[in-house]
C-alpha cells in the first residue's frame, strides 16, 4: 500500500535534489552486510565512488542531475519560477524491501514523467516504513514546456502508483473521488475549513439525530441554512448568508444521494435513542444575550471587547468533553472560525496585555514597535561593522556576544508586530462575522415570535 503527493519548489534546485540523494538516507545498515557498510563508511569522502545505493536518474544520469536539468531551463530559457517538484510514494512497514521499494518508484516516475521530464529516483531507508523521492524538472527537455500541477496530475500519480503496486502484488489504498473544485482542493491540502467542509460537518450530525425528512430540514435551518431545493427534489441543495452559491447535498459525496440520506433515515427510525431526540431551539440569541450583558455593564464598543464576544462565541462551538454546546451560533462561518482560536487567542492575550481598546491606539502601537525593532537592528548592525575590524579574540567574542543579545531582544518584538498586524487585518472580518450572525438571530428570533402569535404564513 503506497501513498503518493507532490509539490512545488520554489528554492534552490541543488538543495532538494542534495535532499533526495543524501547518502545518510539512501543507504541503511539494518539492509546491508557489514562488509559493505565498512566499505561505504571508508570511501565516504571520495567523490568518485557512487556511496547512494538507491538512486536513479530517469532521462539524465544521476551523477549530473543538477548540470542537466539547470541545461534544459537554460536551453528554454525558463529559469524563473517552480524551479522542480519534490514528490514522494511511501509504502507500508514491512511491505516491501529496498530493492522491491526502488523498483516500484522508478517505473512509477517514467510512466508519470519519464516521456517529457528529467527525473531523480531515490529510496530512502531511515524510518521505519520506506519510501521514494522524486525530483521532477519543471521544464520538459522535450518541449520546453513547464509542469502545470493540476489536481489530475495528482490524481494520475495516484492511478499510476496503484497500477504499479498490483503489477508487484502490493496492497494499494481504495480511491475515493475528491467533491469539490480546485480551491477547496488546495484548502483541504492546508488544513482550513470550506463551505463544503462545514456543510459536511452539519450534515452529518443532523444525519445523526433525524428519523425523517422533515426533521433533516428543520435541522439544517436551526443550523443556519436556508434550503433552496428541499428533499421532494432529486437534488437538494442549501446555502446560507455570505455564500455565492448554493451547494447540493450530493455533491459531498456517494454517501449524501438523496437516496442514501433516504436509507440512513429510515435506519435511523430503528433507534430506541431517537425516539425522544430534542432538536436545535430555534430561540438560539448567544451574540444578542452577549451583547445585553455587556451593555447592562455598561461596557464601551472597544477592540478588545471586540475580540472577547468574538472568542466567547467560538468556544459555544466548540462544546466540552462531556456533552456539545447547545446555544452554539447559528452562522455556519462563524463555526468555521473555530479551527483559528488558537490565533484569536493569542491576539486577545496581545490587546489585553497592552491595553490596546482602539484602531488608532493598536496603530500607535505597531509604530513603537517598528521604531524600536529598528533601533535595535542598526545598533546590531554597528556591531557587525565593528567585527570586521577586530583586533583580538577577546574583542571578537564580546561583540559577537552582545549581538546574540541584541538579536533575543529583536525576535519577540517581531513576533509582537506579526500578531499586531494580524489582528488589523483580523478586525474587519470579525465585524462582518457578528454583523451576519446578529442579523441570523434577529431573523430566527423573529420568526418564532410570529410562529407563537399563529401570524405566520
Amino acid at each position: 500500500m503506497a501513498s503518493t503527493g507532490f509539490w512545488p519548489v520554489k528554492s534552490r534546485l541543488k538543495e532538494v535534489i542534495d535532499y533526495a540523494e543524501n547518502p545518510d538516507k539512501t543507504t541503511d545498515k539494518r539492509f546491508l552486510d557489514e562488509d559493505l557498510w565498512d566499505a561505504l563508511r571508508y570511501v565516504e569522502n571520495d567523490e568518485k565512488t557512487d556511496q547512494t545505493m538507491y538512486v536513479t536518474g530517469i532521462n539524465c544520469p544521476k551523477q549530473r542531475a543538477y548540470q542537466c536539468m539547470m541545461a534544459t531551463k537554460r536551453r528554454f530559457g525558463k529559469l524563473g519560477g517552480n524551479v522542480a517538484y519534490h514528490g514522494y510514494q511511501s509504502f507500508v512497514t514491512g511491505e516491501v524491501t529496498p530493492e522491491e521499494a526502488h523498483k516500484i518508484g522508478v517505473e512509477t516516475a517514467r510512466r508519470m514523467w519519464g516521456k517529457e521530464y528529467e527525473v531523480v529516483v531515490t529510496t530512502h531507508l531511515n524510518t521505519d516504513n520506506l519510501h521514494n523521492h522524486f525530483v521532477i524538472n519543471s521544464v520538459s527537455l522535450q518541449t520546453g514546456r513547464k509542469f502545470e500541477n493540476h489536481i489530475r496530475d495528482h490524481i494520475r500519480l495516484w492511478e499510476i502508483s496503484d497500477a504499479v503496486c498490483r503489477e508487484h502484488e502490493k496492497s494499494v489504498i481504495p480511491f475515493t473521488h475528491f467533491y469539490g473544485n480546485k480551491k477547496a482542493y488546495w484548502a483541504e491540502k492546508s488544513g482550513r475549513l470550506t463551505h463544503r467542509g462545514q456543510l459536511w460537518k452539519d450534515m452529518d450530525e443532523a444525519l445523526s439525530k433525524c428519523s425523517s425528512y422533515k426533521s433533516l430540514e428543520y435541522y439544517l435551518k436551526s443550523l443556519g441554512y436556508r434550503l433552496e431545493r428541499d428533499f421532494r427534489y432529486e437534488h437538494p441543495s442549501v446555502t446560507t448568508d455570505g455564500w455565492q452559491r448554493a451547494i447540493r447535498i450530493d455533491s459531498l459525496g456517494e454517501e449524501y444521494s438523496r437516496e442514501r440520506v433516504r436509507e440512513k433515515l429510515l435506519e435511523n427510525q430503528r433507534k430506541p435513542e431517537l425516539f425522544f431526540v430534542v432538536y436545535p431551539e430555534w430561540k438560539r440569541k448567544p451574540l444578542l444575550s452577549l451583547e445585553y450583558e455587556y451593555r447592562k455593564a455598561q461596557r464601551m464598543d472597544t477592540v478588545t471587547l471586540l475580540f472577547q464576544i468574538f472568542i466567547e462565541l467560538l468556544k459555544l462551538c466548540t462544546g466540552n468533553n462531556i456533552e456539545q454546546q447547545p446555544n452554539r451560533p447559528l452562522s455556519p462561518m462563524m463555526r468555521a472560525e473555530v479551527k483559528k482560536l488558537d490565533q484569536y487567542l493569542e491576539e486577545y492575550k496581545l490587546l489585553c496585555d497592552n491595553d490596546i481598546q482602539s484602531p488608532k491606539e493598536l496603530l500607535l502601537f505597531q509604530e513603537n514597535l517598528s521604531a524600536r525593532i529598528a533601533a535595535l537592528e542598526k545598533e546590531r548592525y554597528t556591531l557587525r561593522l565593528k567585527l570586521r575590524r577586530v583586533k583580538s579574540p577577546e574583542e571578537d567574542t564580546a561583540l559577537k556576544e552582545r549581538a546574540k543579545v541584541i538579536t533575543r531582544q529583536i525576535t519577540p518584538l517581531r513576533k509582537e508586530l506579526q500578531i499586531a498586524k494580524r489582528i488589523e487585518e483580523h478586525i474587519p472580518r470579525i465585524r462582518e462575522l457578528l454583523d451576519a450572525e446578529r442579523q441570523i438571530e434577529m431573523k430566527h428570533n423573529n420568526l418564532m415570535i410570529k410562529k407563537e402569535l399563529g401570524i405566520e404564513r
